[in-house]
């Protein structure tokens, strides 16, 4: 893995922590917690996705 792909991999990590949190605290719900996750994934383009899921 490059230097570049390991730092999209921490940078989407790190927002869909964000993002759970969000979910957890009410605001946002699950609906909107899939869109903007689809979205991180397509500016992240984290290698190992899937796997988080």
């Amino acid at each position: 893995m490059t230097k570049e792909q390991t730092i999209n991999e921490i940078q989407y990590k790190m927002a869909q922590r964000m993002l759970k949190i969000l979910l957890r605290r009410g605001v946002i719900n699950d609906i909107e917690y899939a869109q903007i996750d689809k979205l991180n994934m397509q500016t992240f383009s984290p290698c190992h996705a899937k796997v988080y899921v």
